[in-house]
């Protein structure tokens, strides 16, 4: 897996996922969706750092800076 997530996709994944904790902590997510937002939040942390998102794979979006060799 080549690296295709920048620092600040990875921040706010970050940001994403602990707005999400806090919510479910905090009793204002419950049910289906506070299931459904956790997993999710738990796919943003894992991602973050391994810094790769399948997602991006197939369409060939990357959000890291490339170094090329010259």
């Amino acid at each position: 897996m080549k690296k295709n997530m920048g620092s600040t996709d990875r921040i706010i994944r970050l940001f994403a996922a602990a707005v999400i904790a806090v919510l479910y902590l905090a009793g204002t997510l419950t049910g289906t969706l506070a299931i459904i937002l956790l997993i999710l939040a738990g796919i943003f942390v894992l991602t973050s750092f391994v810094s790769f998102c399948p997602l991006y794979a197939p369409f060939g979006i990357k959000t890291c800076k490339i170094n090329e060799a010259k």
